[in-house]
């Protein structure tokens, strides 16, 4: 209990007007986009805290983060290579079918691009195709797709002649096995964390966090354990999700100005009047003293 302002505090290390935890904040949020059910997560933060989130806490706490990430990752853009790999997934949204297309960098594992549409044709691809073009501020020498029919004329729409397109079939083709193997397991998890939304809005913005979440926090082994952003040579501040949510935390800012130590109290207009009336008899006393005195 603060004596001056009369209120209760609670050393529990949350955000202002918060609940819980930054530490229980962040593994919730972690274990979201690890694709862990929501069930799953209370459980663990129950056994591990004491407490059990409600539903509309996580799903809050996964919305408000998924776009401070993305807000602070924005402006990095990744050193890739030459070779980009494509690939779409289905899922469903508020009973809807639509469909996940994105791009991946070979060689750094870096996530150029992610749209969500409920089409997959020649114009939702090339959207996809500017985006990465524009994150990477290059186009590649080569892309590689599954078979699909609007992949050709997207690509020669935004690359034209600099990128040369080759179609690959999942598990067949010697130099991308091993990519594609991991990334179908990448687009589980990823699928996992698009569940129970209603709005293709709400699950845009989970996307794009979950796109960055993989590029930034997720070190792969074949990366040697770095992240896609660190193989990118990208250096990025924060190296997990506690350090993010602790960088919604107030901070302190001490004054070193030393007019600081100048305090000035204003007077209100009846203690003035008052002062005057003082300073007035304490002359008219002196006046008299004086008179006295001679």
């Amino acid at each position: 209990l603060c004596k001056d302002c009369k209120r209760g505090f609670v050393a529990n290390q949350a955000l202002p007007k918060g609940k819980y935890s930054i530490t229980q904040i962040a593994d919730a949020v972690g274990q979201y986009f690890r694709g862990m059910s929501l069930n799953s997560i209370r459980n663990q933060i129950d056994q591990q805290y004491g407490v059990r989130p409600s539903d509309s806490a996580i799903y809050n706490w996964v919305t408000d983060y998924a776009k401070a990430i993305v807000d602070k990752t924005k402006a990095y853009r990744p050193s890739v290579g030459d070779i980009w790999l494509c690939d779409e997934c289905m899922i469903d949204i508020g009973g809807k079918k639509h469909w996940v297309i994105d791009c991946i960098d070979e060689s750094t594992r870096y996530l150029l691009s992610a749209r969500i549409s409920p089409t997959r044709n020649r114009k939702d691809i090339a959207l996809m195709l500017r985006e990465a073009k524009l994150i990477a501020s290059k186009s590649p020498k080569r892309i590689t797709t599954d078979g699909w029919v609007a992949y050709p004329d997207a690509v020669d729409l935004v690359f034209g002649s600099d990128t040369k397109h080759m179609k690959s079939t999942p598990f067949v083709d010697v130099d991308s096995t091993n990519i594609i193997e991991r990334w179908q397991g990448s687009l589980k998890d990823r699928t996992k964390v698009m569940r129970g939304f209603k709005k293709p809005s709400t699950a845009k913005l989970v996307l794009n966090g979950w796109v960055t979440f993989y590029n930034f926090f997720r070190p792969h082994e074949s990366l040697n354990n770095k992240t896609p952003a660190e193989k990118a040579g990208i250096q990025f501040p924060y190296k997990h999700w506690l350090d993010l949510v602790k960088s919604q935390l107030p901070r302190l800012q001490v004054v070193s100005d030393p007019k600081v130590d100048r305090i000035h109290v204003p007077i209100m207009k009846s203690h003035k009047r008052h002062a005057k009336k003082k300073i007035k008899h304490n002359k008219n006393r002196e006046i008299g003293l004086k008179g006295v005195r001679g």
